[in-house]
């Protein structure tokens, strides 16, 4: 097996390096199939420096965002998987596809805790088994993609097709909507206000919000504050 060429990093078989590897992303990736790790430095986890530090195109990442499903009373998470290009839908087709009332970002120590993994480096594989994994098809179509390795200090480089097997995967066409572009500012007209959990950034990197509706419906066992 030959390494990926994605930037300037230096790519070693999972096998050779499980202390760059969350515990749980460890006892996953058997299943997966050929992955690489490469060491990074963990005050660049987040997309845009990591991509910028390491010449990794943003086409070639992909962001792992933990969702809270909320119906009759009661939160589920799952995680979605778009391309660093785009932005999980989080609140239509994730919404409508998990038959949730509200769908949004959850809580920074809920995704921490219940996932086992490091704020920043949350990924989609070794996730808790009763979780959703819903897959972008552009992720799925994917050569090979950068995920989270379960801890800031790493990265793994996957085949998109491999993230697509993952026994909790759902491939879904359109998961990822398109990210504004940086041209000329529209013409003068009404103001559209997004929700406040309509964002356009991966997991990690979302500014601090309020999470009270979050934590008033929190399952028991996610502690109080």
């Amino acid at each position: 097996m030959s390494a990926p060429q994605l930037g300037s990093l230096t790519w070693r078989p999972v096998a050779d390096a499980p202390d760059l590897l969350a515990p749980a992303v460890d006892a996953a990736l058997p299943a997966l199939g050929e992955a690489w790790v490469a060491a990074i430095d963990e005050e660049l986890a987040d997309t845009a420096a990591f991509s910028e530090a390491y010449d990794v195109p943003l086409a070639a990442s992909a962001n792992c965002v933990v969702v809270a499903a909320r119906r009759a009373g009661q939160t589920n998470l799952a995680a979605c998987v778009v391309l660093a290009t785009t932005r999980a839908d989080v609140n239509g087709l994730v919404r409508r596809h998990l038959g949730a009332r509200k769908a949004s970002f959850a809580p920074q120590d809920v995704a921490v805790a219940e996932s086992g993994m490091a704020y920043g480096g949350i990924t989609p594989v070794g996730l808790p088994p009763q979780w959703p994994v819903l897959v972008d098809a552009a992720v799925a179509a994917a050569d090979w993609v950068v995920i989270g390795s379960g801890i800031r200090g790493s990265k793994l480089a996957v085949r998109g097709a491999a993230l697509a097997a993952l026994p909790a995967a759902e491939v879904l066409g359109g998961l990822g909507l398109p990210l504004p572009d940086d041209g000329p500012a529209p013409p003068a007209g009404p103001v559209v206000e997004r929700a406040p959990d309509d964002s356009d950034l991966g997991w990690g990197e979302r500014p601090a919000d309020d999470d009270r509706r979050y934590l008033e419906d929190r399952p028991p066992h996610w502690g109080s504050d």
